[in-house]
């Protein structure tokens, strides 16, 4: 009977050890894993470009347009530049320029001189050259992408 106990003795012990090795082999692996997925999550964030720097894009030549005024033909000249900090919205206004200069030809040539002669009719006016270019870039990209639309010079006669 001590050779039937001797024989399940050994084979107890080593149920132990194994299962501890086991668990400690599981921990490992979960612990690699973990630091593996964290560290690739982390590298796949800074692969991942995020651009802050403003990006310009002037739309030359300037716009002339002639407008009626009620008590004379009046011509209006207009120097843009947009602001993007998306490299694809700056992309998308060169690919769209003809498309862009028609919108806003028409628009500039609606305008009535008497509004534009005050700070607020020429914040109005950009405000709607802006959204006129957002417009035609987000048909473009899906997203409006131009954040701002200066008036870079501003001539009527």
């Amino acid at each position: 009977m001590s050779a039937t106990a001797e024989n399940v003795a050994p084979v107890v012990k080593k149920k132990g050890k194994g299962g501890l090795l086991a668990i400690l082999a599981v921990a490992v692996i979960a612990i690699g894993a973990g630091g593996f997925f964290l560290l690739h999550k982390k590298g796949a964030e800074e692969a991942k470009p995020v651009h802050r720097e403003a990006l310009y894009q002037a739309m030359d030549p300037g716009f002339v347009v002639n407008f009626q005024d009620d008590r004379a033909l009046r011509f209006l000249q207009v120097g843009i530049t947009v602001m993007s900090h998306d490299p694809e919205a700056i992309q998308a206004v060169k690919d769209t320029d003809p498309v862009i200069r028609n919108a806003l030809v028409m628009l500039f040539s609606g305008q009535d001189a008497t509004t534009l002669t005050d700070a607020k009719g020429k914040q109005k006016l950009q405000a709607e050259a802006l959204a006129a270019v957002q417009k035609i870039v987000a048909e473009k990209t899906g997203k409006p992408g131009i954040d701002a639309l200066y008036f870079t010079s501003f001539v009527m006669q």
